[in-house]
């Protein structure tokens, strides 16, 4: 059986992207799929590629029992579009970035990843690079949310 593929993706891949990232796999971890499904992570802009994330976002997801310290940004590369079955973005702004970049055969794969998320009404996790460190707490809560939805939708496509 073919590997679930999902790729998050927001500007710079140092915050919000690499928690996701995190977050969904010590969910997938935590299922008992993690030969089943795949996850990474990347930026549409390359100002941090080769870096590990962001300080504030390693020490949000350790506090929740979840290590990021392993992970470096990168950049999306056009192969991304046919590798992940899930190309998902965290805002808006990097969905259109994602979406037209993509070729027209994948751009059913991109996303916003808070369409997973059916308790919350945010459409957007929103970059705390700027802001105070309750950000990124916000930041964690918003993609907890979405990464439990996403993987009853992956469960739910794939028989899981």
């Amino acid at each position: 059986m073919k590997q679930v593929k999902v790729l998050f993706v927001c500007m710079g891949n140092i915050c919000r992207s690499p928690t996701a990232h995190g977050v969904f796999e010590k969910v997938v971890l935590d299922a008992g799929l993690s030969e089943q499904i795949g996850t990474d992570s990347a930026g549409t802009h390359a100002y941090h590629v080769g870096e590990p994330p962001d300080t504030r976002s390693q020490a949000t997801a350790r506090q929740h029992g979840v290590d990021l310290s392993h992970q470096r940004a990168r950049r999306v590369q056009a192969s991304d579009f046919s590798e992940f079955d899930y190309v998902l973005a965290m805002d808006e702004d990097n969905y259109q970035i994602l979406y037209s970049q993509c070729p027209a055969e994948y751009r059913q794969r991109v996303r916003l990843f808070m369409q997973y998320a059916a308790e919350r009404t945010e459409r957007e996790v929103p970059d705390p690079y700027y802001g105070g460190g309750n950000g990124f707490e916000r930041v964690f809560d918003m993609v907890e949310a979405a990464a439990s939805g996403l993987l009853a939708e992956i469960r739910k496509q794939a028989h899981y």
